[in-house]
């Protein structure tokens, strides 16, 4: 009963709200009211859209969509379908496919626009007009709605489709109740728990290539080449059926190839991607008006939510932590300021977004993902200075939460954090950022990779860490000796031992110079040039490097510290060698 006259309530809001756009409204209404009188014909078909030539895979979409609707009937009508997903990722396109598969199961096959109430609203005018429904002059706006219902709800057969239902409270009063029919809604929100889903992902990239090409109308013709530029393409693309679709008919209208395209994407991403198809009734907006315009309503709801999407549009696209924005809150924006001591916050900007599916909540990991579309596009709408800003502010925040110290019991925390830190590399080398935090960033990212042996990987943040620190510290900073340092050890362990010494010893210099001749990373770059030497067989010159170097840690640091009982170490196994060596000269 409590249930009920919720129920009721919410309609009557909704239609509260129906009624102040009288505008186009009542328009349709005066239509209804004097011309509704007759019987519905035997078939009613009214999705706006043709059968589309170039769909491509989705099957298990369809399929189960099939088993929901029609092969478990009796248990699946009890609630609606929700097909959900990022926009532009074929929710519609299999709306449509379904239709048209089963356009013979269905003698009603109703299509009704959900974006606004507005829309709904109309939408519901000619399914009454359809029907034949008989209304009265006095008849109210909502009675239409529940006059639609009523013929719902004693009727079989029928196919109710909700198009762009991202406001699934505007779109319950307009449900029938009765379990007699078939629901289906395609939403962007990903929380209809309410509803039976189905979530839409990615294309894989083969089908991602097949559609291009089909769409391209090159798909008997395409030589090797062209499905190799198209496979480029597909994952440019990221799996977005939208843009690879008008990726395809670019190409066909254009009349260029598939590698042109593929240049010209190289440098117009942002154009091309608004393109608008001459066939405007199939895909009325491209890949970047649809998303533009759903981050324009993120921004006007929740600030927050809007500077996170900001900074997740200069991370890896996979796997963000929820922890980045908790613990890296006071290098971001205002707005997160206080997320510390509120965390609910970030819940709640995260569930904003996911309104629009623009990420993917990861809950067993608290993380997650964005489309990587997505976020060329959020880039894109920022001019270069802000650009820069975000950049900077994110590199900041992943300096903060990557750990300071590298090692086996860090390592789970760096992983979370590499590929982030990676991406940030790039802007740091994009924007010629130079910052102390950058450069520690790199330089803790370059050491983890160092450890897993990533060298190739590892040695261009080294280097890049190297000149941010001569550039904004000096040639002489102890912070330069530890990346020359770093550098040194790095090609030191690949045996490129001619690359490593001169690094070394100018690390030694510095500290040296400006540390003192009796600090204990002098040691420390004692004992590292030593083992250069060792093991080059230069063993002259690493004795008396290694006796300086035991000697400085245990005066400063003790007999006892590890750093001393690892110099310690190595000298005694020089010792130990060279006696072995002495011992074989003599027996020979």
């Amino acid at each position: 009963m409590d249930d009920a006259k919720q129920q009721i309530t919410n309609q009557e809001a909704v239609y509260g709200q129906i009624g102040e756009n009288k505008g186009v409204v009542h328009q349709y209404f005066g239509e209804v009211k004097h011309a509704l009188h007759s019987s519905p014909p035997d078939r009613i078909w009214t999705v706006p859209y043709p059968h589309n030539p170039f769909f491509t895979g989705r099957e298990d979409y369809l399929e189960q969509l099939h088993t929901n609707l029609l092969a478990h009937k009796a248990a699946a009508i009890t609630q609606p379908q929700a097909i959900h997903g990022l926009g532009g990722i074929g929710k519609t396109q299999i709306a449509v496919e379904y239709a048209h598969r089963h356009r013979e199961t269905y003698p009603y096959v109703f299509w009704v626009n959900a974006a606004t109430l507005e829309t709904l609203f109309v939408d519901f005018i000619t399914l009454a007009k359809l029907l034949g429904l008989s209304l009265s002059n006095d008849d109210e706006q909502k009675t239409i709605v529940t006059f639609v219902r009523n013929w719902l709800d004693t009727h079989e057969r029928w196919l109710l489709i909700f198009d762009n239902a991202d406001d699934l409270h505007r779109v319950r009063p307009y449900l029938p109740t009765a379990n007699v029919g078939h629901i289906l809604l395609t939403t962007r929100q990903q929380m209809v728990s309410s509803f039976l889903s189905i979530e839409v992902k990615k294309m894989s990239v083969e089908e991602s290539t097949h559609l291009l090409l089909q769409r391209a109308k090159l798909l008997d013709t395409a030589t090797m080449e062209d499905r190799e530029h198209a496979h480029t393409i597909a994952k440019e693309m990221d799996g977005l059926p939208l843009a690879l679709d008008q990726a395809g008919a670019y190409i066909e209208e254009m009349e260029c190839s598939v590698a042109q395209y593929l240049q010209d994407y190289s440098s117009r991403q942002m154009e091309l991607l608004s393109q608008r198809s001459e066939d405007e009734a199939s895909h009325p907006d491209p890949v970047a008006v649809t998303w533009s315009l759903n981050v324009e309503q993120v921004a006007h709801n929740n600030p927050m939510s809007a500077d996170l999407l900001a900074c997740c549009a200069f991370l890896a696209p996979d796997n963000i932590p929820e922890a980045f924005f908790l613990e890296g809150a006071e290098e971001l924006s205002p707005f997160f300021q206080s997320i510390k001591t509120k965390p609910f916050q970030l819940d709640q900007a995260i569930k904003d977004l996911r309104r629009f599916s623009l990420v993917d909540k990861k809950r067993e990991s608290h993380s997650f993902s964005m489309h990587r579309l997505v976020q060329a596009i959020l880039k894109n709408s920022m001019d270069e200075a802000t650009q820069r800003e975000w950049a900077e502010r994110t590199i900041r925040m992943v300096n903060l939460v990557f750990p300071g110290t590298i090692d086996v019991s860090t390592w789970e925390q760096c992983q979370h954090c590499i590929t982030h830190a990676q991406m940030c590399a790039t802007w740091i080398e994009a924007f010629q950022l130079a910052f102390p935090e950058a450069a520690a960033l790199l330089n803790k990212a370059g050491y983890y990779l160092k450890d897993l042996a990533v060298y190739a990987d590892a040695e261009p943040l080294y280097q890049r860490a190297l000149l941010i620190w001569e550039q904004v510290l000096g040639p002489q900073h102890p912070n330069t000796a530890t990346s020359l340092n770093n550098l040194a050890l790095l090609y030191d362990n690949q045996g490129k031992y001619e690359q490593a010494e001169p690094l070394y010893q100018r690390a030694l210099l510095i500290r040296e110079q400006v540390l003192g001749p009796q600090h204990p990373n002098t040691a420390t770059s004692l004992n590292n040039l030593a083992l250069l030497y060792d093991n080059q067989g230069k063993y002259e010159q690493a004795e008396p490097l290694y006796q300086r170097a035991v000697t400085i840690m245990e005066k400063t640091l003790g007999s006892n510290h590890p750093n001393t009982i690892t110099v310690r170490k190595n000298y005694t196994y020089f010792l130990k060698a060279k006696r072995q060596r002495h011992r074989g000269k003599s027996e020979n």
